[in-house]
């Protein structure tokens, strides 16, 4: 708690409910002048009114009734009207009313103007007033006060104090209150974090309104419903850890595989180089022949080596993302029509049939020598798996919208539990050990597929006999 309180007002929760303050505070002072200046207009408006109204009556009065209408004017209730009044000669000298002193800054044209006056009865006092001319030379002021203008200034005052200062104070409280429960589940992220970066790479990001448990690793799908950008943000994290655990594994078990896999052609090389060392003295001509066919063998020992380390140096290109920068539109039908033709002496060689289903221009956005090389990678491992006469199928074409690519074959087929594991490097299933190979072609289809966004779906095909045969389909994005 000691360390939350600190914290609290430096989450940025706390901060943008400060800018709500300034800007609730903002516009209720914004509101309450508006209010202040409305009323303000209207009570000015209907001061002049009455004064207008009450010096019409006034100077309608006679010569002789206009001092006798001052002197019942300061004892009846038209005080409650006109504040100050007084009659004036044509020398600006008073003759009757409350007002003794003429008001230098108000001329006598009729116009209502704001003046300060000092009548005998009041202080100094701010007034509406006007100067009109009445019968006999003489000159009428009257004037009403602002004091109804006081008060309701007081009034907006005091209503703008009892209504901001509640509101500032319960935004506060809840800012606060938003602070503590984003620090909690900031702190709940941090925990799991700090397990992660200690090893346990099993661990996922809390996901859930309260904060929750660590999600399993596997387990970061995204939700029907995110509730709030941090759990959208926990579920994005906690893919990504998820497909870095992966790839943590993957890397993991290269080095026993490419041990594995280059130990049996380096220890070939090696035995051939031995027995041709140790062979016992021949002629001339048998010693150049035995020397001849075992550099054959040695080199093509090595040149499995070199093939195998240029396939995981070229999956670790694919799969760094670099080739995004030379994509274009490509003809995938166009591309499956060349595989065709390359590999057809290929499947012939092999006593296969490979066939081209005819078909309209499949474009999409891609590498093209890629997608050759995923397109070639597919078909000659149909050619290699399916035994002589058999038939190799290639299409291109729409699946929903989607180019696709299918290559069918009615080979030894892929059991169901191991379809996805020969998209792993260097796997090789129980059936075709006895087949050449590094177990990286697969691999190299999947790392370009994940490039172009594609998904790889494996079925069984329409196989011949007990072979069941095989159908790889490449769909990518709409």
């Amino acid at each position: 708690m000691r360390r939350l309180l600190p914290d609290m007002f430096s989450t940025a929760a706390f901060r943008l409910t400060l800018g709500a303050c300034v800007v609730l505070a903002g516009v209720t002072v914004l509101q309450f002048a508006l209010i202040y200046w409305r009323t303000t207009a209207y009570e000015v408006e209907r001061a002049d009114r009455l004064l207008d109204r009450e010096a019409a009556l006034m100077a309608a009065e006679p010569a002789p009734d206009l001092q006798e209408q001052m002197r019942l004017w300061a004892s009846t209730d038209l005080r409650l009207l006109v504040t100050a009044a007084g009659l004036f000669d044509a020398d600006r000298q008073p003759i009757a009313g409350n007002l003794t002193v003429w008001p230098e800054t108000l001329p006598v044209d009729g116009a209502i103007r704001e003046i300060t006056v000092h009548p005998i009865d009041q202080g100094v006092r701010t007034i509406r007033a006007e100067a009109l001319p009445v019968a006999g030379g003489r000159v009428l002021v009257i004037g009403r006060g602002l004091r109804d203008l006081q008060q309701i200034r007081s009034i907006v005052l005091q209503a703008l104090e009892t209504c901001l200062i509640p509101a500032l104070a319960f935004s506060l409280l809840a800012g606060i209150w938003l602070s503590r429960r984003a620090l909690v589940r900031v702190d709940r992220i941090h925990l799991a974090i700090d397990r992660i970066m200690q090893g346990g790479l099993h661990e996922r990001l809390p996901v859930g309104r309260h904060g929750g448990m660590p999600m399993a690793a596997g387990a970061a799908l995204m939700p029907a419903r995110a509730h709030d950008e941090m759990e959208r943000l926990a579920v994005s994290v906690n893919r990504m850890l998820d497909r870095l655990e992966q790839l943590l594994d993957e890397i993991k078990g290269v080095g026993d595989d490419i041990a594995h896999d280059l130990r049996t052609p380096l220890a070939r090389v090696r035995a051939g180089l031995d027995r041709t060392r140790l062979r016992p003295a021949e002629s001339a001509g048998q010693a150049v022949v035995a020397q001849q066919a075992a550099i054959d063998r040695a080199i093509l020992d090595l040149d499995q080596c070199f093939a195998i380390i240029t396939a995981l140096l070229r999956i670790g290109e694919i799969e760094s993302g670099r080739r995004r920068g030379g994509f274009a539109s490509v003809d995938l039908r166009q591309i499956a029509a060349d595989i065709v033709e390359l590999y057809e002496p290929v499947a012939e060689a092999a006593g296969n049939e490979l066939v081209l289903v005819p078909g309209a221009a499949v474009m999409l956005a891609g590498d093209r020598d890629l997608l050759i090389e995923l397109a070639a990678n597919l078909v000659d491992n149909a050619i290699k798996f399916t035994p002589s006469g058999g038939v190799v199928s290639v299409v291109a074409g729409h699946l929903d919208g989607r180019a696709v690519l299918r290559v069918v074959d009615t080979g030894i087929g892929i059991a169901v539990s191991e379809q996805q594991a020969v998209l792993g490097r260097f796997y090789r299933s129980d059936k075709s050990r006895h087949i050449g190979g590094s177990g990286l072609g697969l691999s190299l289809v999947a790392a370009i597929a994940r490039l172009h966004s594609a998904q790889i779906v494996m079925s069984t095909g329409a196989g011949v006999g007990d072979r069941p045969g095989m159908v790889f389909e490449v769909i990518f994005p709409a």
